[in-house]
């Protein structure tokens, strides 16, 4: 099977791959895992391209049309799948080309809350002081959705914590995950604290959101890999944020389940997924997560028990969920829609 490395691209033939790619993810017609795996090709081409990697000779060009094909699939009507877009857009780093989509999302009161969060989360990912402004004013707008309140809120202190000199002094403890995350771990000294120590700063509702989920983010990486003595004890940590009262810290511990895939968080997710008075966009994370186990005992038929589930967007992310399933047993080498765009297991959001 080739890889970018293997067989480099001319500017044509990367552009008639995005060409195809945005016909998947913008076709209605087409069967949602498949759109979601032409959502991913299309995120690493514009990460790829973007980073300046020259991995498979794409141009700055190619990463612009990648981009606008994954903000065409806003049209949508998936919350589920604008959502994801949203968080890819965040991932590529590409503030030019990425960043004024994400804000007329955030900009549309008639959108989904779950998308509008997204696209707050991923102007926070991406890291543009000018975006200040606009984040201060949903955070602060009267009315608005909790959500998208503690969303902004989290997304600013990321901005400005970003470009604080206090951030270029903090020495941060390397991680096993590539996303642009919410929030930075804690600096290594705090974060090399006792796991429970971290699950004080975790569940601690007088803190900051943000400074919650950079301990959040610090039990995640002591569990990495699966095998480290802190691992499960992390794990166990982080399950006990399901019982906070903010969905979005509930979602977000739920992503985090994803990116580790420990068994160890299987029995908090599917509680999670199952408990149908739980908000939505825990739920599909939930879901999402799950997916990422796929290949453990039980995972699968807990996933098929959800498939006519009441929620669209849970419905949706069991049928994405189980496409991940798939790929997890099968050993598939790439969670993709082509063989030229190589991939690992995708993270969602």
């Amino acid at each position: 099977m080739t890889t970018p490395s293997d067989t480099p691209e001319t500017p044509a033939s990367a552009n008639a791959t995005i060409l195809s790619l945005r016909k998947s993810l913008c076709d209605e017609t087409t069967p949602l895992p498949i759109r979601f795996r032409a959502l991913f090709s299309l995120k690493h081409l514009a990460k790829q391209a973007y980073d300046g990697t020259g991995e498979a000779g794409v141009d700055l060009a190619a990463a612009q049309a990648a981009i606008n094909a994954i903000a065409a699939a806003f049209a949508s009507p998936s919350a589920l799948l604008k959502h994801e877009l949203a968080y890819c857009l965040g991932q590529t780093g590409n503030i030019a080309a990425a960043a004024p989509p994400l804000r007329d999302v955030l900009a549309d009161l008639k959108e989904d809350p779950m998308c509008r969060h997204e696209a707050a989360e991923a102007l926070g990912a991406l890291g543009d002081a000018a975006d200040l402004e606009l984040l201060k004013y949903y955070r602060d707008r009267e009315g608005e959705d909790v959500v998208i309140t503690e969303t902004c809120e989290i997304a600013i202190d990321r901005i400005e914590w970003a470009s604080s000199t206090k951030s270029k002094q903090e020495k941060l403890r390397p991680s096993d995950f590539a996303s642009i995350d919410p929030a930075p771990p804690m600096p290594q000294a705090q974060a090399e604290q006792d796991v429970e120590a971290l699950e004080k700063d975790l569940m601690n509702t007088e803190a900051p959101l943000f400074l919650r989920y950079r301990a959040m983010f610090a039990l995640r990486d002591l569990a990495s890999p699966p095998d480290l003595p802190t691992a499960v004890p992390a794990v166990l940590a982080l399950a006990k944020g399901f019982a906070d009262s903010s969905a979005l810290f509930r979602h977000e511990v739920a992503f985090v389940f994803g990116q580790l895939s420990h068994p160890a968080s299987i029995p908090a997710l599917t509680a999670a997924l199952s408990n149908v008075d739980e908000a939505s966009m825990v739920r599909h994370e939930a879901a999402e997560a799950l997916g990422s186990l796929g290949d453990e005992e039980g995972v699968e038929a807990t996933l098929l028990g959800f498939l006519h589930d009441k929620e669209k967007v849970v419905r949706e992310s069991v049928i994405v969920a189980l496409d991940m399933a798939e790929y997890e047993q099968g050993g598939q080498a790439e969670y993709a829609l082509i063989p030229e765009v190589a991939q690992a297991a995708p993270t969602t959001a």
